[in-house]
């Protein structure tokens, strides 16, 4: 009983909302997690839509009084490994990452910048991976999407080309085109810089390139997007 309480007593400071506390006394300390759990719900990731499809049903661990359905942070994790193991597999040019949403540029950047991953931010270009006499078309070998509905033309372009898609799906995505998922919130600006960030550290330490017990030289921080309040998304 006395760990039942410590676990309790943990959780509750992770998330200040009295909201986020009730859930976080429900979820189970992970010692193996990439990231410490803590970072994980603080910036988010867990917090999903009102709505859910069929397809995230599988990932979606509750549902909250005020509607909104929350993932299950075990998985988000699991899938982060999964992922970056597949993705350790490409030559780095050979892999791309889309981003149209304005949260998105900033941690698809630096993602590709330290993965040497190619990337494409803001609006997508039709033909860019199907039209052989666009001059700027470019030839991955497997596509990352920030959002498979906001870039769904990326996605609709690369499962045309026979491009393997992996996709971070909110609750209200499908799977339409989108050959591996990783749930996760995407449309919030900490979230996606930690899951970004995750991804880019793990990533490289599949590689060999860094040390398993070590972290990336840059911060979640330098993930995150810098926009003013005007320019943020509704």
């Amino acid at each position: 009983m006395a760990e039942d309480e410590k676990i309790k007593e943990e959780a509750k400071e992770e998330v200040k909302e009295e909201t986020e506390e009730k859930l976080n006394r429900q979820l189970p300390l992970q010692k193996t997690y990439c990231c410490q759990e803590e970072t994980l719900l603080s910036a988010g990731i867990h917090i999903g839509t009102r709505m859910k499809t069929n397809d995230m049903e599988q990932f979606i661990y509750r549902v909250r009084p005020d509607g909104l359905f929350v993932l299950d942070v075990k998985k988000t994790d699991d899938r982060i490994r999964v992922v970056a193991k597949f993705l350790a597999r490409f030559e780095p040019a050979k892999i791309s990452a889309a981003a149209a949403r304005l949260y998105a540029h900033e941690p698809v950047m630096k993602f590709c910048e330290l993965t040497g991953a190619t990337p494409i931010v803001g609006r997508f270009i039709p033909g860019l991976l199907s039209n052989p006499a666009y001059p700027n078309r470019i030839e991955p070998e497997v596509l990352i999407v920030s959002d498979p509905r906001a870039d769904s033309q990326a996605v609709k372009e690369a499962a045309s080309e026979g491009i393997p898609v992996v996709a971070l799906c909110s609750t209200d995505n499908e799977f339409s085109g989108v050959d591996l998922v990783i749930p996760t919130n995407n449309k919030g600006r900490r979230a996606l810089a930690v899951i970004y960030w995750l991804l880019t550290r793990q990533i490289l330490r599949e590689r060999g390139e860094l040390p398993q017990d070590k972290d990336l030289p840059v911060t979640i921080d330098d993930f995150e997007a810098k926009i003013a309040r005007e320019e943020e998304e509704t």
